[in-house]
């Protein structure tokens, strides 16, 4: 495995990436409190944020819950549940997360749904001349914002793809690794970086970047967002909640976003 980028990238672009999350990317602050009352924990990979903010609002509506989102990398959001977080449902970016709560007793396995799907997309700031008619022109590139590609789904994702191009060990030294996939989307927009890789779902709404190249979703690693309530949880709504992201209303909202809508089991 090749070594960690994270001590290659230049001191500037790193700084400038720090200024750009501490003044906020989105993301709910990392330290949800314990559920209150009727309140319904969902920790969530910060790629649904959108759709599941706009879903949660609905579902409180015609519920009467109060849903409280913790959006952040799937891989710290396990951690945190893991160290014992009041999560009632867990949302992930990837089946490995999932996988490894599992295997410690706080998920079972036949609550889980695998939900959606997604693709990866190369971007460059919307005024940006740059073209990429191929995988390979990212090698001109100086710098390439990913979510850290060690840890976090999106940016393990990327990486993915990129080894199996054999593209990996020309880009690793341009890489810039950012906490998640909407900081990475952050870094193209601010111009701090040339390029990114991030999900489609993440692109389409922003509007200081452009898609330079899609990855074909059978040329690219297979995405998936499993979800399940948290064994642990004492919310009788977890398993609701987790039931009604499989509905119509739901997977109509997910659609709308950009997500490949899955089978829902």
């Amino acid at each position: 495995m090749a070594d960690s980028v994270t001590s290659r990238r230049p001191a500037s672009i790193g700084v400038a990436l720090l200024a750009l999350w501490l003044a906020g990317t989105s993301a709910t602050p990392a330290g949800a409190q314990a559920p209150r009352g009727g309140e319904l924990s969902v920790f969530a990979a910060i790629s649904l944020a959108d759709a599941l903010s706009e879903i949660g609002k609905a579902w409180d509506a015609g519920s009467g819950n109060h849903t409280v989102f913790n959006f952040g990398a799937s891989s710290d959001l396990a951690r945190q549940i893991q160290a014992g977080a009041p999560a009632d449902v867990f949302f992930s970016a990837d089946t490995a997360q999932m996988d490894a709560l599992e295997r410690q007793g706080l998920v079972r396995a036949a609550d889980r749904r695998e939900l959606l799907g997604n693709t990866l997309v190369v971007i460059v700031p919307s005024d940006s001349t740059a073209a990429v008619a191929a995988p390979r022109d990212l090698l001109r590139f100086r710098s390439i914002a990913l979510a850290d590609p060690q840890a976090v789904p999106a940016g393990v994702y990327a990486r993915s793809w990129l080894e199996s191009l054999g593209l990996w060990p020309g880009l690793a030294a341009h890489v810039v690794p950012t906490l998640h996939v909407r900081a990475a989307l952050a870094a193209v927009e601010s111009g701090n970086v040339e390029a990114g890789i991030v999900y489609r779902t993440d692109a389409a709404g922003a509007r200081r970047v452009r898609v330079a190249l899609e990855v074909p979703r059978e040329q690219g690693p297979r995405i998936s967002y499993p979800v399940a309530p948290l064994a642990g949880s004492r919310r009788r709504a977890a398993a609701a909640f987790v039931a009604h992201l499989a509905s119509p209303p739901a997977r109509e909202v997910f659609a709308r976003h950009g997500f490949l809508v899955l089978g829902g089991q």
